[in-house]
């Protein structure tokens, strides 16, 4: 069941007053029942503090221990909880689009569900919003997790930011703040919202970080296993793709299967030079296999490269190929949201 929350949707820049712009709070969550009382609790304390409107967005990715109970009745309590309670689990990314989808504020909020995130930080996350950045990152400068999942973090986050030159130490936490029109443009599937930074910063968006209080696990356990790591250098590629090649995808293939093609082009002339001169056989000769296979896999990922061409072409939409910070008129300016 859904509550409306009065908040509209207001635009994304430059027109509300610094500590005045309405906050959505979006959490997803997975078998998270123990903690999402406190979490209300501790949210709607903090938020009154700032005497700013707000709502909290809770997204039920598929929970079986009860938690959309708990949710569905904190909805119908208070009229600034939304629950929204997917069919089954669909992951996080999905959490977090459906519950971006939902918001209403000009300011989007994002944080887990299992109190490791502390709500007493959020007014800090707000302050850089009204400084002006549209990206806002938390940084778990000190973790309360095992060596197993931190070790891990620390390789995929200094490979993300050296890769898209993200000047964050923790791309990949979850607790972060947004600008309307920066969330708003997001598109996030598999396992995309762990590079939101990198996803907004390639287009133009503000990004900047803080270090943030990240609690020790009470309830519950993690929902990462060993495959974290695996998709997460998987997704790398994916990302490279959107935001350095997204409109020219023949260029990303052309780097792989150009220098491959030309490689075994080589090594064929070579031998076709040997066999002109008669300086001996060149059928049996290993360098032939290899000249032959480097040819066939260039050409096939070139090929590749040519078909996303054909496919941007006719899917890529003229909006879809920038973004307008703002445009300005006479007695007129107007910020424009786009999609990524």
């Amino acid at each position: 069941m859904t509550i409306e929350t009065g908040i509209t949707s207001g635009n994304t820049r430059g027109t509300a007053r610094p500590g005045s712009a309405t906050v959505s709070i979006v959490v997803p969550f997975l078998d998270e029942c123990a903690t999402l009382a406190t979490l209300h609790d501790r949210v709607r304390a903090v938020m009154e503090r700032t005497g700013r409107r707000w709502e909290l967005i809770m997204v039920d990715d598929g929970s079986r221990d009860g938690g959309d109970r708990v949710a569905a009745d904190l909805a119908q309590a208070h009229r600034n909880v939304t629950l929204i309670r997917f069919m089954r689990n669909f992951g996080k990314a999905a959490a977090l689009s459906a519950g971006i989808a939902r918001a209403r504020g000009e300011v989007i909020v994002t944080m887990d569900a299992d109190l490791q995130d502390d709500p007493d930080e959020i007014p800090r996350f707000l302050a850089e919003i009204d400084a002006g950045h549209e990206v806002v990152s938390g940084w778990k400068q000190l973790r309360h997790d095992p060596l197993g999942k931190t070790l891990p973090s620390r390789v995929f986050n200094r490979v993300t930011a050296r890769l898209f030159e993200v000047d964050l130490h923790d791309i990949n936490c979850g607790f972060k703040a947004y600008s309307r029109r920066a969330a708003k443009s997001l598109n996030l599937y598999g396992e995309l919202h762990r590079f939101t930074p990198a996803l907004l910063k390639a287009v133009g968006y503000d990004c900047t970080e803080i270090a943030v209080t990240h609690h020790a696990r009470a309830h519950g356990q993690s929902k990462y296993g060993a495959t974290r790591m695996v998709k997460g250098l998987l997704d790398l590629g994916t990302v490279k793709l959107l935001t350095r090649y997204q409109s020219r995808p023949l260029h990303f293939f052309a780097k792989i299967g150009l220098p491959l093609l030309l490689l075994g082009l080589g090594f064929i002339f070579y031998l076709s030079v040997l066999w002109v001169l008669g300086l001996g056989p060149i059928g049996t000769r290993p360098l032939l296999f290899i000249g032959i296979l480097l040819t066939v896999t260039g050409t096939q990922i070139l090929g590749v490269g040519l078909v996303a061409e054909l496919l941007q072409a006719s899917g890529l939409k003229e909006r879809d190929k920038y973004v307008i910070d703002e445009t300005v008129s006479h007695g007129n300016a107007q910020v424009t949201e786009t999609a990524l």
